[in-house]
């Protein structure tokens, strides 16, 4: 087949790629069978050659036929230029444009109210750019040309009855630091998290105290896994990077005795302090992984009783608080309001059946949140609806005050965020907008060293065409709710924003192909709310990325994402040194490990190549070997730059067979070799902090391995007076230049 051939022409329109070069430089092109599944995926017919001539037809149709385009974005303050879409017969009628101002949302322009501007116009006037014959209809494409508008922001075209959401952005993103500023920041797992008081799950008053004890040592933002919504009615379904939502929070980590009517609630207190109950608290907490199953039954017969409460104390009576909630819906809107349904719906339809897992399973009457079933559904439980509404209410409250905590103690940037690259096809998000996602494709990547068997996170994706024709919103809303609160924000696998790698249906995924996505629109839209909402954004832009993506984030003001395992410096016999600090790049956050690799424990210990092997995920011996030869040379390498940099502690030999387990001391090295970097952001893992071994995730494998269920092996009570803890702790001021400040103080 060509490389003209009319698949490969709509595949192209619906955005495939052709080929790509994997890890290793090896060319890898996309088979027909390839585009065929990703375009079934996407409801584009092409399995055939009278299909494909069908979907190609109608594309063209569709395109011409669009008088303007759903949405265009475009940097503030340049020469703006909209293709307008006209037929023959109305080149000679006089049109009128219409720019409608969004009003000014900056501290500097406030007051400053919407304005429009207007202009008339003949179409045969205008620049003609391309024409087409559409059944016998003539049409043309022409460039209508706008004056320059300086402010950033959501505006509005509208030519007739068509309407352009017209997105200016400015040209960075926030920059929280002043030039050639570094500091260090703490990253915790919050689910984790031990304390003397939580009920065996870190919360979000845990966060908060952990906010005043990290501020208090010096750090100036505390880093948390994303805390999307999951699944109420599953807590066995844990993973905090297979979300049912992105734009709404986990309420397990609602601290249950911190809302406000559990003071008032007298029945609630009775329930929890009785022995039996706080018998299961203490078994709780001392258990070495998250019990998500027992602690989820506990909450909610808790939370369930306060809810109930506060409709009879406050909604009934329209209290301040019950007002508070009240605005808190309205906010919320149309998307709080569908997300609580589904909430709801999909406890109701699960009671009745556990093989209801989601909306793709559920009775064909209730999969489309506008069918008469759902509203009926509705108007007969909406008391259950507005519980969970409460629930979100609650978290959204709590978190906001470990956000504000932050910033009170001293932190200069505060809660660093991490959003997700996906939502769970079962989900929330897809149900409330199904047409948005490819159902059936799932997002992943290609093999590489970590993953010789490729990864298929099970996530659908956005389908790039039908993005743009929502003019974005669901990109914007996403960004809006995790940003905010936050004074920085990690993207998970940001070369999304250009191009996602996608295993069609039905295949394993090795047998993918990237699809693209509209990089400088999402980047544009992405600075417009990092300025908006004073939040530094860090792109997490490990493993194969494009130089395209890496200056593009660059130029926007994003912030790389180095890990201390994977900077190198190849030699041409394939040597793998670590690089020294100093060629570290200066707009950088960098880290020595992640969630998903082995922690400096594991990884010089090889504990993550014994999990490996005890779960037979090596696809051959060969391979496992070869990591184990390169592992005991890095231990080698890594002491070497260690003794380079001046940094291998007092009594450690370079020999790294001489040192069997990784020592504080060794992990204070790393540390202070990471902290030495020129770049802007050093995080430590809480793992490395306290010295763990195992890591919280092990990609490519679901129940063979406890992924997000371990625990920090001290009480947060405990850290301020652990020596190890306090000497990590001032290397760090020590190397960035910081200390822990007077009015850093705990409360």
């Amino acid at each position: 087949m060509t490389s003209d051939s009319p698949l490969q022409q709509l595949a192209h329109l619906a955005g495939i790629v052709s080929e790509y070069h994997d890890i290793w430089g090896n060319l890898h092109a996309a088979s027909d069978s390839t585009r065929v599944g990703l375009l079934r995926a996407m409801g584009v017919a092409g399995d055939n050659e009278m299909e494909i001539a069908t979907s190609l037809a109608n594309w063209q149709t569709r395109h011409w036929r669009q008088r303007l385009a759903p949405v265009q974005v475009a940097p503030a303050g340049q020469p703006l230029r909209v293709q307008l879409h006209l037929p023959a017969s109305e080149m000679a009628t006089r049109l009128r444009w219409t720019l409608t101002l969004e009003a000014a949302v900056d501290v500097e322009l406030t007051g400053e109210t919407s304005s429009e501007l207007s202009e008339e116009f003949l179409p045969a006037d205008l620049p003609q750019l391309a024409s087409s014959e559409i059944d016998a209809t003539q049409w043309h494409a022409l460039g209508l040309d706008l004056p320059a508008i300086a402010r950033p922001g959501y505006h509005q075209l509208q030519i007739g009855d068509s309407k352009l959401s017209l997105i200016l952005h400015p040209p960075r993103c926030h920059q929280a630091l002043a030039a050639e500023q570094r500091v260090w920041g703490l990253s915790v797992q919050l689910y984790g998290v031990r304390s003397k008081r939580n009920w065996g799950i870190g919360d979000f008053s845990d966060l908060r105290h952990l906010a005043g004890w990290a501020a208090q040592a010096g750090a100036d933002l505390i880093g948390v896994n994303p805390l999307h919504a999951l699944f109420p009615h599953n807590p066995r379904h844990n993973s905090p990077y297979s979300p049912s939502s992105r734009e709404f929070l986990n309420t397990i980590y609602i601290d249950v005795e911190a809302v406000p009517e559990y003071a008032d609630h007298g029945g609630a207190n009775v329930i929890v302090e009785a022995a039996d109950f706080q018998a299961r608290l203490d078994a709780l907490r001392a258990s070495e992984l998250v019990d998500y199953v027992s602690i989820a039954q506990l909450k909610t017969i808790v939370l369930e009783r306060l809810y109930r409460h506060f409709r009879k104390q406050h909604l009934a009576i329209g209290s301040p608080r019950a007002l508070e909630f009240r605005e808190y819906q309205r906010q919320g809107g149309t998307d709080l309001a569908k997300f609580a349904l589904y909430q709801a719906l999909q406890e109701h339809l699960y009671a009745e059946d556990s093989n209801y897992w989601g909306w793709p399973v559920w009775p064909e009457a209730f999969r489309d949140p506008n069918s008469a079933a759902v509203a009926a559904f509705t108007t007969e439980f909406g008391e259950r609806v507005e519980y969970f509404q409460y629930l979100q209410w609650l978290a959204a409250t709590q978190l906001e005050s470990a956000c504000a905590a932050a910033k009170q103690h001293g932190m200069q940037i505060g809660l660093y965020q991490d959003l997700a690259v996906g939502v769970d096809l079962g989900g929330a998000d897809t149900w409330a907008n199904r047409d948005l996602y490819a159902i059936g494709a799932r997002i992943g990547c290609p093999p590489d060293d970590f993953s010789l068997m490729g990864q298929d996170w099970g996530l659908p994706p956005w389908i790039p065409e039908r993005l743009h024709e929502q003019a974005y919103a669901p990109f914007i809303a996403m960004l809006r709710a995790n940003m905010r609160g936050a004074g920085a924000l990690r993207l998970d696998h940001v070369m999304g924003l250009m191009r996602l790698y996608w295993a069609p249906p039905g295949e394993d995924a090795r047998s993918g192909a990237y699809l693209n996505y509209p990089l400088q629109d999402l980047l544009g839209i992405l600075a417009l709310e990092s300025q908006r909402n004073h939040c530094l954004i860090v792109g997490e832009d490990l493993g194969t990325v494009p130089d395209a993506v890496r200056g593009a984030l660059y130029d926007l003001g994003v912030l790389t994402y180095r890990l201390f395992y994977f900077e190198r410096n190849w030699g041409p016999d394939n040597h793998a040194a670590f690089k020294l600090p100093h060629e570290y790049p200066a707009q950088a956050l960098v880290s020595a490990s992640t969630h998903d690799l082995p922690t400096l424990a594991g990884f010089w210990q090889g504990a993550d190549i014994e999990l490996r092997t005890r779960l037979g995920l090596y696809p051959s011996e060969d391979q496992r070997l070869r990591q184990i030869e390169e592992r005991s040379q890095d231990r080698g390498r890594l002491l070497g730059t260690l003794a380079q940099a001046g940094l291998l502690p007092e009594g450690i030999s370079q020999d790294p067979n001489q040192v069997p387990v990784m020592t504080p001391a060794l992990l204070r090295a790393i540390q202070r070799y990471l902290a030495r970097t020129p770049s802007m952001l050093c995080m430590l893992q809480a793992e490395d902090l306290l010295g763990q071994t195992e890591q919280a995730n092990l990609p490519g494998t679901v129940d063979q391995h406890p992924n997000w269920q371990r625990k920090l092996r001290l009480d947060i009570e405990t850290w301020m007076s652990d020596n190890d803890i306090q000497a990590m702790t001032e290397a760090l001021n020590t190397e960035r230049n910081t200390r822990s400040k007077p009015d850093r103080t705990m409360t």
